[in-house]
This record gives structure tokens, C-alpha cells and sequence, in this order.
């Protein structure tokens, strides 16, 4: 078992033109992100974006379904959003994991591929064998600016399915990206 951190960046990200920008925070990527990290066991999962007033409504959102009304509406929402943070950037989340738990393997994600990728069978070995915990990094928009990229430990090779359409959301991807590096290996028990 290996401990996840998940982060999900909204800033620097591309929109479709290829310019830089900071996409907005979504509802359903607080809500349904954190469902797949608590059903994953993710330590934290940052919700990372630098503008205040847009965590600020995260916040809200957070704080109703931990603190308000919405946590005896739905006990088991409250239960998933219990690892949210929010953070200004990723520096700030690196920061308080190496201070929790020791420096963190970071990766990143991204659909277009690149010749030094890694696999998520890859990135667990190393993780195993380092002990260090995994900071796995989704960008929102068309995907994180490329120099920013080049600062992480490692970058995960695409999705890939049955087509070559390759534009998943940002929630299945953290999904389908959480239950390869935590989840049940089902094909060993076939």
C-alpha cells in the first residue's frame, strides 16, 4: 500500500487555444473527486487555484457539507470531503505533505504523451521502494502548462482505451488513475 495525495490544479493550465490560464473551480470535481479519494483512502486531496475569491467559494462548499445543514443531509458526502484542502499553489500542498509525511514522489498526468512517461505499475514499485508518498497531479482545462511539468519527479503515461478519442473529464481520469495505483488487483484473482 502506498500513501496518495491527490492535487488538482487549476492554475497554470491550458484552455483549447493553448493559452495559459486558471480554469474555475467546479462543484463536481470537489464533490466527486473526493468520493474517489475516500473510497481510495487519499490522505488529502488539495484543490489548488490561486485566486482567493475562488477558494473561497470552494471553501463554502467544503465547510457546508463538513460543518453545516449538509453534513446530517448527507453524512456520507461530509465523510468524503473530510481530506479537502485548499491550497494557493502546488508548492504550498508539497510543503505541508513533506511536513506531514516526508517528501513526496510528484507526478503528474496529462492526455498527450511523452517519451519519458511512466506507468501507474511503475510508479508504485517506486514508490514502494523509496517509501516516500505519491503527490499525483490532475490539471484542469486542456491539461498543465508544460514547463510547469517539467518540475515533477515523474509524468504518467496517458488513458488510453478501446478508441483514439482521448479527453476524458478530470474526475473519471482521477478515478481510473486512483483504482490502478490503490486499488483491488482483480486480474490476480481471475
Amino acid at each position: 500500500m502506498i500513501d496518495i495525495y491527490l492535487g488538482l490544479v487549476h492554475y497554470p493550465v491550458y484552455n483549447k487555444n493553448f493559452e495559459v490560464v486558471a480554469s474555475a473551480i467546479t462543484n463536481f470535481d470537489i464533490h466527486d473527486i473526493a468520493r474517489s479519494c475516500k473510497t481510495y483512502g487519499v490522505k488529502k486531496y488539495y484543490i489548488i487555484h490561486p485566486s482567493a475569491s475562488q477558494r473561497s467559494i470552494a471553501g463554502q462548499i467544503i465547510s457546508y457539507w463538513r460543518e453545516g445543514y449538509g453534513r446530517e443531509y448527507n453524512p456520507d458526502r461530509s465523510r468524503a470531503l473530510a481530506a479537502a484542502e485548499l491550497a494557493d499553489d502546488i508548492g504550498q500542498a508539497v510543503r505541508d505533505i513533506t511536513a506531514e509525511r516526508g517528501r513526496p514522489i510528484t507526478v503528474t498526468t496529462d492526455a498527450r504523451r511523452y517519451d519519458d512517461g511512466i506507468s501507474c505499475v511503475q510508479l508504485k514499485q517506486l514508490a514502494i521502494q523509496s517509501g516516500q508518498p505519491v503527490f499525483l497531479l490532475l490539471g484542469t482545462g486542456w491539461g498543465l502548462e508544460k514547463s510547469v511539468m517539467a518540475g515533477f519527479d515523474c509524468v504518467l503515461r496517458p488513458i488510453t482505451g478501446a478508441s483514439d478519442y482521448n479527453h476524458l473529464c478530470v474526475r473519471a481520469a482521477a478515478a481510473i488513475l486512483l483504482d490502478r495505483l490503490a486499488g483491488e488487483e482483480w486480474w490476480r484473482q481471475v
